[in-house]
């Protein structure tokens, strides 16, 4: 004859168990969702240039942009949410490569329809496009849309839009 705590031990470490396991198959659903459900970017395009100035040693630039993207394909059951950002990639001499967040936005699984379809005219970016020195007159920038996604139970797994769709402008030549 076992004792209570004996009994007991056997029934948490078995509720365990099957917690352990339905964490494991809720996290191997989501493999191939990213290849099957992308967000639909209609567009992410430059609006306007607000100023181009260099402040304290370093060159800094505030735009405006339009953002039209349907996040909702984005999400299922075990999504809780997505965190959403666009990044301005540029090229530099002392820097091959610079990628700045120049906004940012959380969309909650339980947010209405109409906060998964982003729908932004004349965005002013939240963080600034600053150069570490004072390189970007002139510089080519492209802007990509990229998305995080935060499930439930499961890895953390990253999406960006597809190569080649990104929106590029040239930045001015003199400040603004």
């Amino acid at each position: 004859m076992h004792t209570v705590w004996v009994r007991l031990n056997a029934v948490v470490f078995f509720g365990l168990t099957v917690l352990l396991c339905l964490s494991i198959l809720a996290a191997l659903s989501k493999f191939n969702h990213t290849t099957h459900h992308q967000p639909i970017i209609q567009k992410l395009a430059l609006n306007n240039m607000k100023s181009l100035k260099n402040h304290g040693g370093v060159d800094r630039a505030l735009l405006s942009f339009d953002l039209q993207a349907d996040m909702t394909p984005a999400f299922h059951w075990n999504i809780k949410q997505l965190f959403v950002y666009v990044i301005a990639t540029y090229r530099t001499d002392t820097n091959p490569k610079n990628q700045i967040v120049l906004w940012d936005r959380i969309i909650e699984n339980t947010d209405p329809l109409e906060k998964k379809q982003l729908n932004e005219k004349n965005v002013f970016v939240k963080y600034g496009l600053v150069d570490q020195g004072a390189e970007l007159r002139g510089k080519e920038v492209e802007l990509s849309l990229h998305w995080d996604h935060m499930p439930l139970t499961g890895t953390l797994f990253v999406g960006k839009q597809k190569e080649g769709t990104e929106s590029a402008f040239r930045l001015p030549m003199e400040y603004l």
